[in-house]
């Protein structure tokens, strides 16, 4: 898709397709005046029989005639502009886009840059409806047919009209737009591949592919480096598969040579069968998206090469394939973690804490400033907040209130769970150093406290993403499948930092 800034009258611009947007209660003005005149008066008639109120979700298709310059215009509701932000407009231009796609129609000019919302100016603006328009376009279609009749059409090109503002700041957004969301829909591909594609080295491999286009440095740490470094939780989930586990290590150098990097540190198990303790057989095919926080992190590393942005970044992601079978740990057993703290292994499906755990100690060697860690870790979550925001607990406040308020700006939600030393209590285990399950109390929380044992040395954040990363429900701008959350939150909190 190709998008373009342009500067007008939007009435007196050729496009195949003029859209613009209305808040309700505003259905009048000198613009909609000319309009009116130009469509003989099918404006008018349709606001006062309530075909079109503005209200958010409604759209009214008018085609043009002798008087008018665009062939087609499409007037959308944006509800109330006291409601109206960043997030909304991001979900009505994907909706729109999707509107029109369904029309076969790929090109259009959209007029939503001069959409009046308070405390942004025209770059976010402009970034966020171009995000909106490039997220409408993903599609997973890899074992699709090419030619299924019906499809909607491709986004082909997409005019952003500014009334005023410098054309040059609207296309560097415009930019930033393209790699932000090019992270994002790589997170998705990886999350949308399906497991007899995806093994541990598959994953490797692609994050090594991705690291050599950006221009980031990669290394891999294979089963007997592995071992002989002494990640033994890590290996204890892996030891159930055929498929050898990995250590995915990616740095990028955008920042000073001295300076400490943020390490991000995602779980990656491409495939969860729970091992012994065996999940239900419903929905475990969607258990190929246990590594959206893995994803994350690679959306995030790559959107950040792209974007040159001013620091220095660590992504870590232990990469596993957590199967039953003959050699698989067992509950009750113990694992010597990398830390040499020692886990009693309650439940082999609470596996996503154990190769973090390895992976958290893993990162201390490089003195990280921050680390941020993101999991689709507890089910526990998905009953707390549902599908509308990510967990967010840690050991340091100030780290937490950036990813917040990075989450509101970015429309990538994020709620603060309590992490009180009282939680601690329920992961203490008679056996060893430490247990892996809490039991049902508090599941999200405790699973942060277990986690919290190997992240003591350093400020720490812990995302638990399990109701985020996989949309069973396919929207505007997000199809069913693999989501990509995490990567535009990320990203608004990296661009802050110094």
């Amino acid at each position: 898709m190709k998008i373009t800034v342009k500067k007008g009258n939007a009435l007196k611009q050729k496009s195949p397709c003029l859209v613009l947007g209305l808040f309700s209660g505003k259905l009048k003005s000198e613009q909609l005046t000319q309009l009116d005149q130009q469509v003989a008066g099918t404006f008018n008639r349709a606001t006062r029989s309530k075909e079109f109120t503005g209200a958010k979700g409604e759209f009214l298709l008018l085609h043009g005639g002798s008087e008018t310059v665009a062939e087609r215009i499409l007037l959308v509701g944006l509800g109330k502009e006291a409601d109206f932000s960043l997030r909304a407009l991001r979900q009505v231009t994907s909706s729109t886009a999707q509107y029109l796609a369904k029309k076969q129609l790929g090109s259009f000019l959209l007029d939503f840059p001069q959409i009046p919302l308070k405390k942004t100016d025209l770059a976010e603006r402009v970034q966020t409806i171009a995000e909106g328009l490039l997220l409408a376009d993903y599609h997973y279609d890899r074992y699709l047919p090419k030619d299924k009749p019906g499809q909607p059409a491709a986004l082909a090109q997409v005019g952003l009209l500014i009334a005023d503002g410098n054309p040059a700041a609207a296309k560097e957004a415009i930019a930033a737009a393209e790699a932000i969301t090019g992270g994002v829909c790589f997170a998705r591909d990886l999350v949308n591949a399906p497991g007899n594609l995806k093994s541990p080295e598959y994953l490797a491999m692609q994050a090594v592919a991705m690291a050599e286009q950006v221009g980031i440095t990669a290394k891999l740490l294979d089963r007997r480096e592995l071992e002989r470094q002494g990640f033994g939780a890590m290996l204890g989930v892996a030891q159930g598969s055929e498929r050898d586990p990995y250590l995915i290590v990616l740095e990028y150098r955008g920042g000073s040579e001295n300076e400490q990097p943020i390490a991000l540190v995602g779980k990656g198990v491409v495939f969860d069968s729970g091992g012994i303790s065996l999940k239900p057989g419903e929905k475990m095919d969607e258990m190929k998206m246990d590594m959206g926080g893995a994803a994350a992190v690679l959306g995030t590393l790559q959107a950040a090469a792209q974007l040159k942005l001013p620091v220095n970044l660590l992504g870590v992601v232990p990469a596993v394939e957590n199967m039953p079978s003959g050699t698989a740990i067992r509950p009750g057993d113990i694992l010597t973690s990398l830390s040499g703290k020692t886990i009693e292994v309650l439940n082999t499906d609470a596996e996503g804490r154990l190769i973090l755990a390895d992976a958290l100690t893993y990162v201390a060697r490089y003195n990280p400033r921050y680390v941020i860690d993101l999991a689709t870790l507890t089910g526990a979550c998905i009953i707390a907040l549902g599908n509308q925001a990510a967990a967010v607990l840690g050991n340091h406040d100030g780290l937490i209130r950036q990813l917040l308020k990075a989450g509101e700006r970015s429309g990538e939600r994020l709620w603060q769970l309590p992490l009180w030393e009282e939680y601690v209590g329920q992961i203490k285990s008679d056996f060893a150093d430490v247990k892996n399950t809490g039991g049902r109390a508090a599941g999200t929380i405790t699973a942060a406290a277990f986690l919290q044992a190997f992240a003591a040395q350093y400020k720490w954040a812990h995302l638990d993403i399990a109701g985020m990363a996989w949309a069973e429900q396919g929207k505007a701008g997000q199809p069913k499948g693999g989501t990509g959350f995490g990567v535009r939150m990320l990203i608004n909190y990296l661009r802050d930092q110094k």
